[in-house]
Formats: C-alpha cells, structure tokens, sequence
C-alpha cells in the first residue's frame, strides 16, 4: 500500500487576510461616499429654482441655536443670584440698568419675563419655518415629478414593456419624495444641528474644559456606529422599495384586466398573489426598522453614557466647589442639547438611506436613455405633402430576429396604402416606424424626400392622425376626447368633426352630450362608439397622413359600415396606411404591401394576393406584438 502526502491547503497568512478585507471594505466605503457626493450634487441642482426658499429657511433653522443657548439661562440666573449670592453672567450685567442688578425682585422678574420671551420667539421660528418649509418642499417635489413624467413620456413603448408602468409610477410618485427629505429635511437640520453642536462645546469648554472632554468622548463611538450601519441601511431601503413596486405593479396588472380575473373566477388567486408580494416587502420594511432601531438604541446608550459620566464629574466638582450649582444645571442642560445635535445627526445619516434609495431609483429612471433622440438643430415642419419612401429598411426588437427585412418602397402623396400579412409578421411595426416611435435599425424613412430624424419630433407627429384597433380614450368628456389633438378647438369645431365621423347622433342623445364623462379608457360607451369618437379625434386634427390599424375589427358589421363610410370621407386627399387582415376592408387602396415571414416587405395587388389563395383572414391579436400602447396589435 502506498501513502501519499496530501498538498495542504494554500491559505492567507491571517494578518494579509485581514489587511485585504480591510482594503475592500475601504473601497467600498470610498465608493460609496462618491456616489452619495454625486447624488447630492443632482439632488441640489434639480432644487436650483428654490435655493433662495432653501437659504430663508437655513436662515431661520439658524435661529435655533442662539435660542437653545438661551432656554436654560433663566435657571441659571435664579439658582445663583435670585436664590444664591453670585453675580450675573457678565453679558446680563452690561445689558440691565442698575437699578435692576441691587434688586432680587428685579432679577427674578427679568428671570421669568427671559423664559416668556424665548419661548416666544421660539414659536415664531417654529411656525414661519413649518410655512416655508411645507411650501418649498411641496413645490420642489411637484418640479421633480413633472420632470421625470416629462422624460417618462419620452422612453419608448419598449421600455415600458419591459419594466411596466406601475415601476414608473412609483418612481414619479413616491420615489420622487425623496428631494424633499434631502435637500430640506436632511441637509439643513444636519448643517443646523452641525452650528449648535459647536455652539454647545464651545460654551461646555468655557465653563468647565474637563466635563466638555468627557462629554466629547462619545462622539468617535457615535461616528463609527453610523458609519456601520449606512450601507446595510441603504441596501434594505432599495430592497423595500423594489418589493414595494412589485405589488403596486400587481395592482395595475389586475385592475388594467379586471374583467378577465372575473370571468375566469381568480379574484382569490390575485388576492393572494398581491399578498405575497407585498409580505415580502413587510418582511422587508421590519428588518429595516430593526436596523434603525438598532442604531438608535446605540445611539442613546452612549450618549446615556456621557451623561452619566457628566453627572458624575460635576457633581463633584460642585462638591469640591470647582464649579457652582447653578453652572452645573446649566451644563447639564447644555449636555442634553448637546446630544441632540448628536442624535439628530446619526438619525437623519440613518433616515438619509432610504431616501437616498429612492433618489438613486428616480435618477435610474432620468439615466433611461429614450431609443428616438432628438437631433440638435432638428428641422421645424408645418404640414408635410405626405411623399413616403423607405430605403432598405431593417428592423430588430432583439439582435438578430429581423422584424422589418430590407423594405424599401415610395407612397406618393395623398396615395391610399393598404398592408396585409400573418399576425405577428410587422405591420404594426412598419408604423412604429413611419410614426418614429422606433428608428430602424438599417436604412432610412423619408417623409417629402428628409429623414424623419432629421425632423424635431413634435412636429413630425403632428402630421400622423392614427385611429387604432382598440381606440384609446381618456377619463374626460366627450368633447375633450375628441380635441385631444387640438385642445384649442372651438365647440362648433368638435361638432362638425363629430359629424363627419358619424357620431354626432349618438352624442346628441346622451344627457350631456359632448360634456359626457366617458369613464376610464371609456367603458361607458360601446366599442362602436369609442371607435366613432376616435375617428372624429382623426377629423379635427387633419392631419397629412393617416394611420388606420385594424379599425373595424373589433364592431359588428352594421357598425362597420358606418365606419368605413367615416373613413372613406377621412381619407379623402390624405396619404393613408391601412392595416388589415380582410382584403375586403382594403378594396380602396391604390397600393398593397405585403409582409412575409422575416419581414420581407414586397409591394402585391389584390389580384396577385386572390391568385395565390393568400387572403389572410382576420387573427387575434399575437402577445409577442410590441403595441403602440396597452390596447393595440402590433407589428
């Protein structure tokens, strides 16, 4: 039998382990403090509008040290020379007549009149900072959230996909909060209570130099103990809040689709899903109060500490007559206004994380790059011709799966287009790309002979009037659904819109007519009667170019008709793109484009199409589709 000799195990020499770990954990601490700086930076310059609010309330946080310092005074004054025999602080005496300093009487009167008067001017301060600091803080969170709903509007429908709209509502409405918390309540209490710590030491020191060392002692214990527990601190703050968007965003997944969760009978089954989610962010939110409390529980015990060792020190010094009565009250109250500063400022390091979090969440979301950039120096438009041409247009939701393959084709201006082909294969996607809300991946789009990039997009899409499959409308009236595109327009405007689109009549007859509330996405009215006031929407915006997807699919024979009878007159000297499955719907068209699978796009008619017995019949919707918003087909 042979024996070998097993290798040992190569390790670390513990010093060098513990000089790595060291390092890494410097690292890390250095890193974080960078990012925090930067967060602070463009926390400060999105507040810039309202400095001179954040300056007056600085100002009057400022005031509270003075006012602290005076508070314990009156006490001071009676224990030693009302009720004592020694002299006034020095300052009182230069400040009082001398017919008040031979009097007791006086000196008490001055006593009692001091503590009405701080108090006082106390609330005062108190109550113009509590109006300042309401009204600054709610117009700052109000400039914020219009801008990141500004830049949210901006990220294509992509990215919503994938994220969904309940992360972005969250980050505008509750992560948004956090500039408040920052700049107002966490920046000028720490600065604030930063004066009236030096304030106090500086008053401990001339009293009695050997108590304000003791009384400074705790602090490198406070420093390390909040360092500690910053990062486990920011990190349960972004875990809360990520759970948190979790079961908002199961919210506005099942009330978006109520009617299917009724119809199948799993309002529990959501229930409980909800319930899920959101006791993981519980979990979440209770390990974080631990946290917290666990630091402040440290916090006290220390500073219990310092004062216990205070109370110790001085009364001995008043024993061995180092120091006088009421010096000692006055230190003692000095030192719990000195610790306060001190706990004020580990409390707001600690609440800082978490709406630091919430900063670094809503900054992910402004960082969020929009896929259609503007061109600097973009080109203005009126109203285009309508001239179409596509030059070797590719497209890819995903590299290397071909959407759009190489289409290339020219639509003159006022020419009807119709586009068939299978679900799935991208005609919703050729007009994400005329509309702009993706650029091609290859090639180029010419709206009157320029690039569509080379356009500001604002004008641009005011020159598409789209009617979709499932026509979108807003919680408003009639009327203001109608003048989406054309808020301005006058009432007789609207009717007459109305009426080209065969909706007037139905409108007269409801008891607000056009002042009717339509309800959410407009369920109070029929599919019909959404599609009708979707078509008048396209009427008054008069718009070049037409987009029409699928917009009879989804109504009843009867119903279609008295569209296509809307649309044909909406058509009229416009350059229309059409989608549909049926080539009856498509019989007006000059020009149809059909897309195979891969996304070849090749120009056919309808007697080519009925030759090869290639009729595509009307599908479902694909769930693969990329929609234009929530309720459209797409590609």
């Amino acid at each position: 039998m042979v024996v070998t000799k097993s290798t040992p195990r190569k390790r670390w020499p513990r010093p060098d382990r513990h000089k790595r770990i060291s390092a890494l954990q410097e690292r890390d601490t250095r890193a974080a403090r960078t990012a925090d700086l930067l967060l602070y930076r463009r926390l400060l310059r999105q507040a810039r509008p309202y400095w001179g609010r954040i300056l007056g309330l600085f100002l009057l946080s400022l005031l509270s040290t003075p006012l602290a310092l005076l508070t314990p005074l009156p006490v001071k004054v009676v224990v030693d020379s009302v009720i004592g025999t020694d002299p006034l602080p020095t300052f009182l005496v230069a400040l009082l007549p001398d017919s008040v300093l031979g009097s007791r009487e006086s000196i008490l009167i001055i006593a009692v009149l001091l503590v009405v008067a701080v108090a006082l001017l106390k609330q005062v301060q108190h109550l113009t900072s509590s109006v300042l600091r309401a009204s600054t803080a709610q117009n700052v969170v109000r400039a914020f959230r219009a801008h990141l709903f500004r830049h949210v509007q901006r990220l294509s429908p992509t990215y919503h996909d994938s994220k969904g709209i309940a992360d972005a509502a969250y980050r505008i409405q509750k992560d948004a909060d956090s500039i408040h918390y920052v700049t107002i309540e966490g920046v000028i209490p720490f600065v604030t209570s930063t004066f009236t710590l030096l304030s106090m030491i500086y008053v401990v020191v001339r009293l009695d130099w050997q108590l304000s060392l003791v009384a400074l002692a705790v602090t490198p214990a406070l420093f390390v103990m909040t360092r500690h527990y910053r990062i486990n601190l920011r990190r349960r703050s972004r875990s809360a809040r990520r759970l948190e968007g979790q079961a908002i965003g199961i919210v506005y997944e099942v009330l978006s689709a109520l009617r299917v969760v009724k119809a199948f009978g799993q309002e529990e089954r959501e229930l409980a899903r909800f319930e899920s989610a959101a006791q993981k962010g519980v979990v979440q939110r209770v390990r974080l109060a631990a946290s917290q409390g666990g630091l402040g529980l440290l916090v006290g015990l220390t500073t219990a500490a310092g004062t216990a060792a205070i109370l110790l020190l001085g009364t001995r010094h008043v024993l061995s007559g180092e120091l006088l009565l009421g010096e000692l009250l006055l230190v003692m109250s000095y030192l719990t206004q000195l610790y306060q500063p001190m706990r004020t400022i580990s409390k707001k390091v600690a609440s800082l994380q978490g709406h630091l979090a919430s900063a670094e969440r809503a900054f992910a979301l402004l960082d969020e790059t929009p896929d259609v950039p503007e061109k600097e120096g973009a080109r203005g438009l009126e109203r285009a011709r309508g001239q179409v041409a596509f030059e070797g247009v590719s497209f890819e939701y995903e590299p290397k799966t071909a959407v759009v393959q190489g289409a290339s084709f020219e639509v003159d201006a006022g020419l009807r287009v119709g586009i068939v082909g299978r679900t799935g294969t991208g005609k919703t996607t050729l007009l994400h790309l005329l509309t702009r809300f993706f650029d091609p991946t290859q090639g180029r789009i010419l709206l009157d002979g320029v690039d569509l990039r080379d356009y500001r997009l604002r004008d641009l899409r005011r020159q598409f009037a789209i009617v979709l499959q499932e026509p979108i409308l807003f919680s408003t009236s009639i009327a203001e659904n109608i003048a989406y595109g054309r808020p301005d327009a006058r009432r007789s405007e609207i009717v007459a819109a109305a009426t080209a689109a065969n909706a007037h009549e139905f409108i007269a007859a409801l008891r607000d007519g056009y002042d009717t509330t339509v309800g959410e996405r407009g369920m109070r009215l029929s599919g019909g009667e959404r599609q009708r006031i979707a078509l008048a929407r396209a009427f008054l915006k008069d718009a070049p170019i037409l987009i029409l997807d699928e917009p009879t699919s989804s109504v009843d024979v009867r119903t279609e008709a008295g569209i296509m009878e809307a649309l044909e007159r909406l058509m009229q000297k416009r350059t229309t793109f059409m989608v549909a499955h049926r080539l009856g719907t498509l019989e007006s068209c000059e020009l149809l484009l059909h897309i195979d699978d891969g996304g070849v796009v090749r120009k056919t008619s309808h007697a080519e199409l009925e030759a090869q017995n290639r009729v595509v019949e009307l599908q479902a919707p694909d769930e693969n589709e990329h929609p234009l918003d929530t309720g459209t087909d797409a590609r």
